[in-house]
């Protein structure tokens, strides 16, 4: 070959992957793991036309936090044909982090909720009235099929009709949000995650929509009920995931969902995953303390002892923003922090312990103590600031009196830049510090 030719190429090829290497939006995902975005992000597809300051974007977010633990509250084994769902939001009315799949063969690229308390999928269809302008169009799947009353996967979707007698559609109804609800249709298609590809996927086909917080692209359910993606992937992954969520100051980068065991930690402190009957999507975990400084906090066992019967315990939650301890806790560490900080103490939308951050260097670590495992978190992970600097505040709070719940959640703010991993098989949970960016 001409050799001005070969070098054109080579000089075509190094610029393809220079550009690659200077686009911080490039495609990241191989084998079995995919980029994770927070839902603002430069790379997002939901990003606002103005970014606002990151304390402003994190008091909207935590404000839906109510709903979203009035939810988790509310979840229970499926007794009943209605279930509530509220999973937390922001202000663009769409979950805090998204994953890019391909549904569909060919596959159509949707960005769906990552959310690791919810079992099933759903995405708006082409035809759903009040969706956003992205769908899923059926018509042009080679792969996608309806589902009937007569499947076994028409039972396990929460809020399912059927008629008594006959065939039909298996619809299922449900609430989101509050304020919203969707009516859907049980179906199945390939369900492409980077190069693992998953036939017969079933999900909800969102045929309408009341109200204006449900995802925009659709949610994926994380959790361990037997519609979620754990349960329906099988042998591929083996019931392993693990992620790693971007900072919310990452505005241009994204974290890693890694699925399956190959690539996750070699070495990795674990604590024992618990499951809790009548809330069998969530994961629970053994909270025995807390320390603020080097002070344990004088907590009463029964404030955070693990309760399948009441639902009580701990649990950890991507789609909350900000850890939520019972009042009484709250309290307890809201105190002793604010003892071993010492100065005026104001409130900031969901965060009561704002103080000038020239006082930021006496501020104590808080440190969460599970069965074998003691998790320092990072002062980043504990503390935001104020736009202009100034402040700087305590970044958990109370769960909300109005909410009939005993649940402690370990939210996605406190979970940055570490590598969460889920190892259903073996009950456990393991934790790692990772620059997740």
């Amino acid at each position: 070959m001409d050799t001005s030719i070969v070098s054109k190429l080579l000089l075509f090829a190094l610029l393809i992957s220079s550009a690659r290497a200077l686009d911080p939006c490039a495609s990241q995902a191989d084998d079995s793991s995919l980029s994770i975005l927070p839902i603002y992000s430069k790379c997002s597809p939901f990003s606002p036309p103005k970014q606002e300051s990151l304390v402003n974007t994190l008091i909207n977010m935590a404000s839906k936090d109510p709903q979203r633990l009035k939810y988790l509250s509310s979840l229970q084994a499926q007794m009943t044909t209605s279930v509530p769902i509220a999973p937390g939001q922001q202000v663009l009315n769409i979950g805090n982090y998204v994953v890019r799949v391909k549904l569909g063969t060919p596959g159509q690229i949707m960005f769906m909720v990552l959310d690791t308390s919810n079992d099933a999928a759903w995405v708006p269809c082409s035809g759903c009235a009040g969706c956003s302008s992205t769908t899923f169009i059926t018509n042009t799947s080679s792969t996608y099929g309806s589902l009937d009353c007569s499947v076994t996967q028409c039972t396990q979707a929460r809020g399912f009709s059927c008629p008594a007698t006959g065939t039909s559609s298996c619809l299922f109804n449900q609430s989101y949000g509050g304020d919203s609800s969707f009516s859907a249709s049980l179906v199945q298609d390939s369900l492409r995650l980077a190069n693992d590809v998953i036939p017969n996927f079933a999900f909800g086909c969102i045929n309408s929509i009341s109200g204006g917080s449900i995802p925009n692209q659709g949610l994926l359910g994380l959790g361990r009920g037997p519609l979620s993606l754990l349960s329906q992937s099988g042998s591929l992954y083996s019931g392993v995931f693990s992620y790693c969520l971007p900072s919310f100051k990452s505005y241009y980068f994204s974290g890693s969902l890694k699925l399956g065991p190959a690539g996750q930690p070699k070495t990795i402190r674990t604590t024992p995953l618990l499951r809790n009957p009548h809330r069998p999507s969530l994961y629970y975990v053994n909270l025995t303390g807390i320390s603020v400084g080097r002070v344990r906090v004088p907590i009463a066992q029964e404030l955070l002892t693990f309760n399948p019967n009441t639902g009580a315990g701990t649990i950890i939650d991507s789609g909350t923003v900000i850890t939520r301890f019972v009042e009484p806790i709250y309290a307890l560490i809201r105190d002793e922090f604010r003892k071993q900080v010492k100065g005026t103490f104001s409130s900031l939308g969901a965060f009561d312990t704002c103080f000038a951050a020239t006082n930021e260097a006496v501020a104590p670590a808080i440190k969460l103590h599970f069965t074998g495992l003691n998790l320092v978190l990072p002062m980043e992970n504990s503390l935001i600031h104020s736009s202009a600097g100034s402040l700087a505040c305590l970044s958990m709070a109370a769960a909300p009196n109005n909410v009939n719940s005993v649940l402690n959640v370990i939210a996605n703010l406190q979970q940055q830049n570490l590598r969460i991993l889920f190892d259903v098989p073996n009950s456990r949970l393991g934790i790692a510090r990772e620059l997740c960016n």
